[in-house]
């Protein structure tokens, strides 16, 4: 049979009205639903674009996450396509969020001829914003 797509990323965090604010408010995920009381857990909150859906969950109770580093192995960043970049960075920017990747002195930069930019949600997640296609 095999995989048909990607279904979903979990994403826990400790800052969660801040990462639903990020993940709703700047990069227009829908809420599809909020529990409240998940197994041990303050929040576990499904949330979609398109056919793609996040699970940001908060920690369960008494534990503490570890810092995200791009030094970690597994995955490194969640990649989205946009119309176009320079639109997405200003309109991510008139609503005020300005955790931005610097690279070589720029926000929006070329790699192999691309370009792209990279934001940092409240728990950590880099994610890349581009507008071609591999």
């Amino acid at each position: 049979m095999g995989i048909k797509m990607v279904h979903h990323v979990c994403i826990q965090t400790d800052k969660y009205k801040e990462s639903l604010d990020f993940y709703t408010r700047i990069l227009g995920f829908e809420i599809v639903s909020e529990t409240e009381n998940f197994h041990n857990r303050e929040y576990n909150t499904w949330l979609k674009s398109g056919n793609f859906m996040i699970e940001l969950q908060t920690p369960k109770s008494d534990d503490k996450f570890n810092k995200w580093s791009s030094l970690n192995e597994g995955p490194v960043h969640i990649g989205f396509l946009v119309e176009n970049v320079e639109q997405e960075y200003k309109r991510i920017k008139i609503l005020g969020y300005n955790n931005f990747k610097i690279k070589n002195g720029k926000v929006v930069y070329k790699v192999e001829g691309e370009y792209l930019f990279k934001i940092k949600a409240p728990e950590g997640t880099e994610i890349e914003i581009r507008d071609t296609d591999i």
